[in-house]
């Protein structure tokens, strides 16, 4: 009986075996590449240890089935299961080497992995061919038809082994058949961890083919259909022709100069950036937050500017990394930075620092793989880049990872050994359930809320220690601090899940480079996180035509507008009302005026399709 535990193994042994072969080729089919970029051979073979993970995860889905031909053979062993087991496994090692050499053929003109637009592109495959060179389309041609030999006949002859009648031990064939699934379904998300694995466990180095490479391309495939399913047929936020939606666009970003109000008294300061795990402004008394939840970022707002009309596009961190970093606002239905063929061809804020002599470090006391985060992060090219397992062990950590107060701790120590100018941005983490945070739970309110406002009690506490510690360093007075939440969260006022007050944030600019006429202020203008970019850069007196949806919330004559969207729809906020707009039900949730133009209307469609659409070609 031992044969079908070792039968399993040597299946998947297989496979991920045949997954590094795959590799291998594409690595020696791009070795020109790997030359010009001048990358060492110790990081290139790390393309076979950080796949591990993935591919591991990968084979284990593979295993499913032959795991249930297997159990069935403990007690029944008919010939047919054998031949029925090779021939679905030789059917995926056709599916993968095909997907193997069109990765190969891609990648020179993409600089992706294969995704779901090739799925579009089966149906014409005339004009897949007519695009290739010739030589090029014969040799993936020779390369597949090589790899699915190899597979195979190394399949059947070297690695499956027939199951056979033989003595039955029912007691075994009962462990096989309890045991085994939970094993695969432990190996197939990854591991015990809280988050099922994605591909940003693959991701590890600066040069991009190497995590084109190291990311499994069944998984990669799979991730990049499921996510765009729904919408492989039509783009279900096309309301008005593309031409139209493009007229109201030009008009609502419409800005008569290109200006912008001075704040600061450097035109290259430090930057520390915080990102607020799920902070609403109803955690803030000055934006209408009941008192005592925030006190310590109330203190900051008199050497500051606290902006009272921003908006969080999304609802998901992944989200809010995207519009922070890339100016790219959310949208219903997926993320973009679940899918790296579509988030490399974001701007990078980071990579115009980095232009522009900036060192930059991205630190998180959890784990970066959540909603593919960890992969958007490596791709933003940060100089350094710290995530829970990074830190020191010593540091106290909750289910999520490290509390606030440590890492906050860890930044104002490690910013100082840090180049001049510096970019340093870090994402908080005790705000988010569980709520495990080491203070205790004094705020004795908040109902449905209670263990949330504490929570932020804790991270605000923890904040005025790190601001307290910072301003003793040498870089502090040179340094210009920007307080941002990545989205919000549902707070004791318990808003409609559709109104704009749920999407409320907060964003405070703060420090010593401030101008003085400006600290204590706050500033009224519509906007959403992801107009951090073109208002950051405006400061910096840098471009920001990158970012088209980014706008400059200190020029006096950028147009007023915020946009959120929802689970299928979109919020736009005017300054003389707001609506939100819901796809399915085609319904409009009116909640200051039902008298609203309809230019308003058309106004928030047009947003909502132009940024699904171009999340749906890029």
């Amino acid at each position: 009986m031992r044969k079908i535990v070792i039968s399993l193994l040597r299946q998947l042994a297989f496979w991920i075996l045949f997954f590094n072969l795959t590799r291998l080729i594409f690595l020696l089919y791009y070795v020109k590449i790997i030359i010009v970029e001048k990358i060492l051979l110790a990081e290139i073979l790390g393309v076979f240890w950080h796949s591990f993970k993935l591919d591991l995860a990968t084979a284990c889905y593979i295993l499913v089935f032959p795991y249930l031909l297997l159990a069935f053979q403990t007690v029944w062993s008919p010939r047919w299961l054998n031949l029925l087991n090779k021939i679905y496994s030789s059917f995926l090692v056709v599916a993968y080497s095909l997907t193997a050499a069109g990765e190969m053929g891609i990648y020179a003109e993409w600089k992706t992995k294969l995704n779901y637009k090739v799925i579009k592109y089966f149906s014409h495959p005339g004009e897949i061919f007519n695009s290739a060179e010739t030589g090029t389309f014969y040799l993936l041609i020779i390369l597949f038809i090589l790899l699915c030999a190899a597979g195979i006949i190394a399949y059947i002859k070297l690695f499956y082994q027939d199951q056979e009648k033989q003595a039955r031990n029912y007691l075994f064939s009962l462990g096989f058949i309890v045991i085994t699934p939970g094993l695969l379904f432990i190996g197939l998300r990854g591991g015990t961890q809280q988050i099922p694995i994605n591909q940003s466990e693959s991701y590890y180095s600066d040069h991009n083919i190497l995590n084109i490479a190291s990311v499994n391309n069944a998984f990669n495939l799979y991730i990049s259909v499921f996510e765009n399913l729904k919408n492989f047929d039509h783009d279900p936020y096309m309301f008005m022709k593309p031409e139209e939606a493009s007229r109201v666009m030009e008009k609502v970003f419409r800005t008569p100069k290109d200006t912008t109000t001075s704040i600061l008294t450097t035109r290259r300061p430090n930057i520390v950036l915080l990102i607020l795990e799920s902070w609403s402004a109803d955690l803030i008394e000055d934006l209408g937050g009941k008192p005592g939840i925030t006190p310590e970022f109330k203190k900051l707002e008199k050497n500051g500017i606290l902006f009272d009309s921003v908006y969080a596009s999304g609802s998901r961190s992944e989200q809010g990394m995207a519009s922070i970093f890339g100016g790219f606002p959310a949208h219903p239905v997926s993320s973009i930075t679940v899918q790296p063929d579509k988030f490399v061809k974001l701007p990078s804020l980071v990579k115009e620092l980095m232009q522009n002599g900036y060192r930059t470090a991205f630190y998180f006391g959890g784990q970066l793989i959540y909603g593919n985060i960890k992969s958007y992060i490596i791709f933003n090219g940060f100089n350094q880049i710290m995530e829970g397992a990074d830190f020191p062990k010593a540091l106290p950590q909750g289910k999520l990872g490290i509390h606030d107060e440590f890492t906050l701790g860890y930044l104002s120590g490690d910013v100082g050994k840090m180049k001049q100018p510096f970019f340093a941005a870090l994402f908080t983490l005790s705000t988010h359930s569980p709520w495990d945070q080491p203070y205790g739970k004094p705020l004795d309110w908040g109902d449905n809320e209670h263990q949330y406002i504490n929570a932020a009690y804790y991270t605000d506490r923890c904040l005025g220690a790190f601001f307290e510690t910072a301003k003793k360093q040498p870089w502090y007075d040179s340094t210009l601090f920007i307080l941002v939440a990545d989205h919000s969260h549902n707070s004791y006022r318990n808003w409609h899940p559709q109104s704009r007050e749920y999407h409320k944030i907060p964003m405070l600019f703060y420090g010593n480079v401030i101008r003085p006429e400006y600290r204590g202020t706050m500033w009224h203008r519509l906007g959403n996180q992801h107009d951090l970019a073109a208002t950051l850069l405006g400061q910096l007196q840098l471009p920001s035509g990158k970012f088209r949806f980014s706008k400059n919330l200190f020029n006096p004559t950028a147009p007023r507008f915020a946009y959120y969207s929802t689970e299928d729809g979109v919020g736009w906020v005017r300054p003389n009302g707001y609506f939100t707009y819901e796809k399915k039900s085609d319904f409009y949730y009116w909640w200051t005026d039902p008298n609203l133009p309809d230019s308003i209307r058309q106004e928030g469609k047009a947003f909502l399709q132009t940024v699904f659409s171009i999340y749906m070609n890029n």
